[in-house]
């Protein structure tokens, strides 16, 4: 029996992250869960994967705004299964930085998150990835082309997340597939916009309504299995870049 590919995802531990990493879980990947903070969260989702298939996921803590911590991330992803097959760089702080308001620390941990971790990790894991002939999915944003009112770092470091995937795509090909995701509304922050503001947002959509989850994980499945897609973004938000 062959043995199964390895997948690390970044902030896994909740929401969208550990959606995906139910849904790798459940088509035979073995499962590397990324978090920082939730431990908790992490170690539960787990103790489910292993309760389904012995030894099969475990969960690595690591602080995406230390750089030491994103490298031994990577040696250690690397030594758990003996392989890294596919690689999605999730994890991602999100929150306003007002002109006149904002401080580097900010600034720090909006690119470290959204764009530093993401090479860095990437670039640990290319040897890896290049023996496999994996492939990096990158979770970028819509607004990392079309910026958000009071999001000035966010959206600039989603943007250099989209350069990132189209540039590593040149320089990593043939043997590595760089693709991007960029989600619009499929989920409402944790400290979720007001509803006229949701409103708003979902007016500017062609599909007038929230995207799901699964409209992600369909298109992860589809980057990881389309062996001839590379240096790609997807804009999965209903229309809302055409209409913006």
């Amino acid at each position: 029996m062959s043995q199964p590919h390895t997948a690390l995802v970044t902030g896994a531990a909740k929401r969208i992250g550990a959606e995906i990493a139910s849904d790798l879980h459940a088509n035979h990947f073995n499962v590397i869960v990324h978090f920082n903070q939730s431990q908790k969260e992490a170690q539960t989702l787990v103790h489910q994967f292993n309760s389904v298939r012995p030894n099969s996921a475990i969960a690595i803590q690591a602080d995406l705004n230390d750089i030491e911590d994103v490298l031994k991330l990577a040696k250690e992803a690397v030594l758990c299964f003996g392989r890294i097959d596919l690689l999605i760089n999730n994890a991602s702080a999100f929150r306003p930085t007002i002109i006149g308001k904002t401080s580097e620390k900010q600034w720090d941990s909006l690119f470290n998150s959204n764009a530093k971790a993401p090479f860095f990790l990437s670039q640990a894991l290319t040897p890896e990835l290049t023996k496999q002939s994996g492939s990096i999915i990158n979770m970028i944003d819509i607004y990392g082309e079309r910026p958000l009112l009071n999001h000035t770092i966010y959206c600039m470091a989603k943007s250099s997340l989209a350069m990132m995937t189209r540039s590593l795509a040149k320089e990593l090909g043939p043997n590595i597939r760089v693709n991007g995701i960029a989600p619009g509304a499929i989920l409402w922050p944790e400290q979720p916009e007001s509803s006229a503001l949701q409103n708003d947002i979902l007016d500017k959509t062609c599909l007038k309504r929230l995207g799901q989850v699964q409209d992600i994980i369909k298109t992860i499945g589809f980057l990881y299995t389309n062996e001839y897609i590379t240096g790609q973004i997807i804009n999965i938000d209903g229309g809302r870049s055409v209409n913006i």
